[in-house]
This record gives C-alpha cells, structure tokens and sequence, in this order.
C-alpha cells in the first residue's frame, strides 16, 4: 500500500515553529490558535515517526531530525512564497489594450514602443492590429483609427492629420523621373493599397484628381496592389514603383533617405489617426494617451525639418 503523503499545512506550520522557536509567536504569524499548531506538529511527527520539537519552559527548541528537516522546509518554504508573491506581482501589474490597424502599429508605434517603456517599465501593453476597426473601443481600450472628426466626436484626438506625398527610392527616382508635372506622375509605375471604395484616405485616384488628373486604370506598367500599407511600403523600398507616403508613418525612411518624395504634398485636413480614449479611464490609460499625444506633437515639430 502506498504510503499517505505529508500534508504540506503541517510543513508550512513547523517552518513557522522553527523559525520563531516558539509555538504562539508561530500561531500569531499564521493566523492559527496555539492548540492548532501544537495538533499539526503533533501529526507530523507521528507521520515521521521522530521527534521534532522538545517543548521548554519558554518556546521549543528543534531535536537533531528537527534541525534536518528544517533545513530542507525552510529553503522549500521561502521558494514557494518568493514564487507566489512573483505570480502575484505579476497578476496584479496593470495591462493596457491599444487597438489600431496595421500600418499606424508597424510603422509608427513599434518603433517608438522603447521610449514609453522607459518610462513606464511597470506596465504592460497589448497591441492588437485590425483592419476591421470598430469606431468606438471596448470599455478599458485605447484606439487609434483613421477616419473623420464627424465619424469619432468631440471625445477624439487627432494624432496624425492626412498629409500624403508621392515616395520612392532615389534610385527609381533617377531612371523614372522626375515627377515634375502630375501627368508624369500618372503615367509612372504605381502601388496600390487595396480598400474599399470610395477609400476613406487619399488613393491614387483621388490623389490624381485633386491634381485635375482623371487616370486611366489600365495606363499602369504592370502595377502592384497590396491589402496592407506596411507591403505597399516595402515595395517603394524595394524599387518596384512609386507609392503615396503617409507623413507620420514614412517620416523615419524619408529622414534616413531610404526613401525620398517625388511630387506634391496633398493634406486632408479632417482626416486622420484619431486617439479614441476608453469608456472607462484609469491611470494607465491616461498615461499611454497623453505620451501617444506628446509622441505626435515631437513629429510635427520634425515634420517641418523634412
């Protein structure tokens, strides 16, 4: 028959015992009457066979199988509530839902993560990338979406107004260009980001006819149409066309010179990223949002040095 195991209550009671030497200052730590200890050390001993504690005048003293029990007790003990105080840090450290699509998170808040993490090292932040963004947030979540002042209200802040410029490399810039005249531009190789129609931001169609360009779809040369504007970005660096480039999102590979732009600035000035705050605030909430709104304000500044 397989011998019962220890009741681990009776371990973590002669931990206590030993390290105070004394079976009421034990009792007093963990929450236990004296007569309760004093049972399980009882039954600890019976299940061992051996003597731990000879009980003195004032407090116990541990017998020789008590000190080599202890030894191993009080290491497993201190372990075991080091971890769950751990587990419990790290329940208890304050999490924040940030909701934008795919281009804002990848070219504009992953590279600026570090900085807020120097900040707030003791928050924790979940970045979840949609396509498919509802207008208004879950309670308790942030959201960055593109749209219009009419679509989001008074509660939203713009972060990113809708400015957008051709782009490409210098190298394609060079045997393709230049794109003095919106006529060249139209005749040029393009990228395409695929969305619904009417797009809800400057497409090269729109784009085009603000420039008094009515464009013919089928005067392209072979062009590329991609779901997401991260790969529409990446093939401008690639040098297979020119892409329109969304200030705020290319500043970084228009300062390094990856990329360079390539005929006029348009702005939408209703448009945008718009910072929507959660239902329900809370410090951290308020944190992120403001460092969101001071981290835009830093760009428009270096906007003006492009």
């Amino acid at each position: 028959m397989a011998e019962r195991p220890i009741d681990l209550g009776w371990v973590r009671v002669f931990a206590a015992v030993g390290k105070m030497g004394s079976l009421s200052s034990a009792a007093g730590t963990l929450g236990l009457t004296q007569p309760a200890v004093s049972y399980q050390i009882r039954r600890l001993e019976e299940h061992m066979g051996v003597s731990l504690l000879q009980r003195q005048h004032r407090g116990v003293e541990l017998t020789s199988e008590g000190r080599r029990l202890f030894d191993v007790t009080s290491r497993t003990v201190d372990d075991i509530d080091m971890l769950v105080r751990s587990f419990r840090s790290q329940s208890e450290r304050p999490a924040i839902r940030l909701r934008t699509d795919y281009a804002f998170s990848s070219l504009w808040l992953i590279p600026r993560m570090h900085t807020f993490r120097l900040l707030y090292p003791e928050m924790d932040i979940q970045i979840v990338a949609t396509q498919r963004m509802e207008h208004g947030p879950p309670d308790g979540d942030i959201a960055v979406v593109f749209g219009t002042r009419q679509e989001f209200g008074s509660n939203a802040t713009l972060l990113l107004p809708e400015k957008v410029v051709p782009i490409c490399t210098q190298g394609f810039l060079d045997r393709n260009g230049p794109f003095f005249d919106p006529f060249e531009i139209a005749s040029a190789r393009l990228l395409h980001l695929d969305t619904r129609a009417p797009s809800p931001w400057f497409d090269w169609k729109s784009y085009l006819a603000e420039l008094g360009i009515n464009r013919d779809a089928a005067v392209g040369q072979g062009e590329l149409s991609f779901n997401t504007y991260s790969l529409v970005v990446q093939a401008a660096i690639g040098e297979q066309g020119l892409a329109i480039g969304w200030m705020g999102l290319v500043d970084s590979l228009l300062s390094s010179r990856m990329l360079v732009t390539a005929g006029p600035m348009l702005e939408a000035t209703d448009r945008g990223y718009w910072l929507l705050p959660p239902k329900a605030q809370s410090a951290e909430t308020d944190r992120l949002a403001a460092w969101l709104i001071s981290e835009a304000g830093i760009d428009a500044l270096k906007a003006q040095d492009l």
